[in-house]
């Protein structure tokens, strides 16, 4: 009898051995493959309606749902719109195609190891004919600024589980994004409360090497010719598009920097540059919850720049996170994204209890 006893012992000694084995082994590989899901979608861009350039109003639009989002179905979250850089578009960041990041799996890591709140990512397709939008309004390219801040935050708090207010809501994007980040963060604080910039381009006139005299020609006519040129004279392109544009002037409707229109379109283009105009958006900076911003100290231009960005709001005492790191124009953005971005939003973005 006393065998018998001892042997059940242990089985179940074993039993428990196993079952907290298996358990573990089970609860390590949730924390590791704990994933969200990514959906691709089109928008209708009202304020991108009768755009000169012909761009497509219905824009695809690529949205990160954080794990819990279907199998929580009464739980809301809050919102971060990131807005992609230069020759980028949206398939490119969420893993469609083939790229130097993959967001999602960047945001998967972070939430998995518990180092931010859930939350949804929303990314809008700004490649256009000209590579990129600059996120501005112009009667060329259509209202891009207004497609952000007003089309695409209304689409989204209509068709997903957001919490739909200010406080919940965060901007930020890399390079070209980091500027329309910057260029809609500043004009829009009743729609966002924070936002973040990864290596901005575009902030400031004379340190962003768009006076570059190589780089004014008019030489080129047609969008085909525009696909042949260096990235550099495409950014030019792009900014004409954006910030010079002329309904008068078929096939691209835009005004160079160039011969006797060189002073004029430089003065429109500053016009355009946050520094320039950060003076008259004191009030509605002061008003936004958090603010950061940070370059690598081998993206020259930019990191110039941001100091420049840094003293202005020193200036004003609006708070605000700033760093310069050793890094180039994209060599540490995932990092960046994954240390530094994510925690800012999950810190200052209010989240829903449920």
């Amino acid at each position: 009898m006393k065998s018998i006893l001892n042997v059940d012992k242990l089985f179940f000694k074993l039993l428990f051995v196993l079952i907290m084995f298996f358990g573990s082994v089970a609860y390590g590989q949730n924390a590791v493959t704990l994933k969200g899901s990514v959906e691709r979608v089109k928008v209708h861009g009202k304020h991108l309606e009768g755009n000169l350039a012909g761009d497509s109003v219905d824009r695809y639009v690529s949205i990160y749902l954080p794990p819990g989002y279907h199998t929580n179905p009464k739980k809301h979250y809050p919102v971060v719109y990131f807005l992609h850089g230069f020759g980028d578009d949206d398939a490119k960041w969420y893993g469609f195609t083939r790229h130097w990041i993959n967001l999602p799996a960047i945001v998967d890591k972070v939430i998995s190891s518990g180092g931010a709140k859930e939350i949804i990512i929303v990314t809008p397709n700004a490649y256009n004919k000209f590579f990129g939008c600059m996120y501005s309004n112009s009667t060329t390219i259509g209202d891009w600024e207004d497609f952000v801040a007003k089309d695409l935050v209304a689409y989204i708090d209509a068709h997903y589980r957001t919490i739909a207010k200010p406080e919940s809501r965060g901007l930020a994007g890399h390079s070209m994004g980091g500027y329309g980040t910057m260029r809609i963060g500043e004009k829009h604080p009743e729609i966002f409360s924070g936002i973040y910039l990864l290596s901005p381009s575009s902030l400031l006139a004379g340190i962003t090497n768009l006076s570059n005299p190589q780089l004014l020609t008019d030489s080129n006519s047609n969008y085909d010719d525009i696909k042949k040129i260096a990235p550099g004279l495409r950014y030019m392109y792009a900014s004409a598009a954006a910030w010079s544009p002329n309904p008068n002037k078929p096939p691209l409707y835009l005004d160079m920097p160039f011969g006797d229109k060189q002073s004029m379109v430089l003065q429109k283009w500053a016009a355009n540059m946050p520094l320039t105009t950060i003076d008259q958006y004191i009030a509605n900076l002061k008003q936004l919850h958090a603010i950061a911003f940070d370059a690598g100290s081998k993206d020259t231009y930019i990191a110039a720049s941001l100091n420049l960005l840094d003293a202005e709001l020193n200036k004003y005492n609006i708070a605000h996170s700033f760093e310069i790191y050793d890094g180039t124009h994209v060599n540490r953005i995932g990092e960046r994204i994954e240390t530094k971005m994510l925690k800012f939003f999950s810190d200052n973005l209010i989240s829903d209890k449920k």
